[in-house]
């Protein structure tokens, strides 16, 4: 699937995107996520990622990335049943539109399931995106990983049937 953009596109992910995947979101993890986490709860969100569990995780969702001409800008991934498990863009990426358009495709996948209701789980620095993109809080949830507690939020969002633009 595709969908293009000012100056990037949308693509199906590949078995060869595990490295690029993982590179982008431990990069926006540990940079651009840094303003709202401590370093300790940095490391144990985004390090020690086991690259095969990686690989497969991402094999078994529906998942698309970001292309800017040869390089990737961002990707995101849903589960079969509606759930934006993840959606990272590069550092180098920000403020592009790339979280929208992969937020769209991801959109669109869930309504052409028959499905008229997505949910994720958004960390304190992804929270206001999500928000402005119409997903409303759930519930405010403390998550342990690695000996850390994360803070993030469960959200989700009815979707509407898509209008044509004619």
């Amino acid at each position: 699937m595709f969908m293009a953009a000012t100056d990037f596109c949308i693509r199906d992910y590949r078995t060869a995107d595990a490295d690029i995947t993982l590179t982008i979101f431990q990069r926006a993890v540990r940079e651009v996520a840094s303003q709202n986490y401590t370093p300790a709860e940095l490391e144990a969100w985004a390090g020690h990622i086991d690259r095969h569990v990686w690989a497969n995780s991402l094999e078994r969702q529906f998942t698309w990335v970001a292309m800017q001409e040869s390089l990737p800008a961002g990707f995101a991934s849903l589960t079969e049943g509606g759930h934006l498990d993840m959606l990272f863009v590069s550092p180098d990426h920000q403020r592009c539109g790339v979280a929208s358009a992969l937020l769209m495709t991801a959109e669109q996948a869930v309504r052409q399931r028959g499905m008229n209701r997505m949910t994720t789980e958004a960390s304190l620095t992804a929270l206001p995106f999500f928000e402005a993109q119409g997903f409303e809080i759930v519930k405010a949830q403390a998550i342990e990983r690695r000996g850390q507690v994360l803070r993030n939020y469960r959200m989700e969002k009815a979707l509407h049937e898509a209008r044509d633009a004619r």
